[in-house]
């Protein structure tokens, strides 16, 4: 399947002359956003006030990010089990994104960039041969280490109900984001209404005050 099919239903859901999010143009054409051709394979973890406010788990995987609803966020205590719910795959340009989507669009309301950086697949199967990322997401069981601003360490996303998200099942998918083994990070949640952006410094209050913001212009 190609990049533009992945990202067909994101462009779907969106009107891209009513909203400040990316086309996802780079994917479009097969090709990676400037400056994300190389290097490490990227996360960012995203607070999105919408109907109701929760974080959005995204990672890059074959050109485009990988994307979880997760409503209380990650956490870096391995008790906390977080639950994690697939959404659309987004175009590799959500990575910078911050900004208000408008009331009554798909997803209406402020987003901001609560922590990124890059992150190392570590799966393995039974006999400790390492297993390609996209496989293991497949299989149900990905393993990995984030190296971000503020999570930091091995976690784990592992599908618990429903089948690859091909509809067969009859079930929804869902999984489970857990921190394991030992490391640093700050172990609590915030207040997702008190969190300030890792991009920009900003909480979500003053991302939606903010007149710089991406937004759309009724006027033009």
């Amino acid at each position: 399947m190609g990049k533009k099919d992945e990202l067909r239903t994101y462009r779907e859901k969106r009107r891209f002359d009513r909203t400040g999010e990316p086309r996802g143009e780079h994917a479009a054409d097969g090709e990676a956003p400037p400056g994300e051709a190389d290097g490490p394979a990227a996360f960012v973890v995203q607070i999105h006030d919408a109907s109701t406010v929760h974080f959005d788990f995204r990672l890059e995987v074959d050109g485009v990010l990988k994307s979880w609803a997760v409503p209380k966020g990650p956490s870096a205590d391995p008790r906390d089990k977080r639950l994690a719910i697939p959404t659309e795959d987004h175009p590799l340009e959500y990575l910078g994104f911050e900004g208000v989507i408008p009331e009554g669009e798909y997803g209406g309301g402020t987003v901001i960039v609560w922590d990124h950086g890059t992150y190392r697949p570590v799966s393995h199967d039974r006999r400790r041969r390492p297993v390609p990322f996209d496989r293991a997401l497949a299989d149900g069981h990905a393993v990995f280490e984030l190296h971000g601003r503020k999570l930091h360490g091995r976690y784990a996303l592992t599908r618990f109900r429903g089948g690859a998200g091909d509809g067969l099942s009859g079930e929804k998918p869902l999984w489970l984001l857990v921190r394991t083994g030992t490391g640093h990070g700050n172990a609590g949640t915030p207040d997702p209404r008190r969190a300030r952006s890792a991009r920009s410094g900003r909480t979500l209050r003053q991302v939606t005050e903010s007149p710089d913001a991406p937004r759309w212009n009724p006027g033009g």
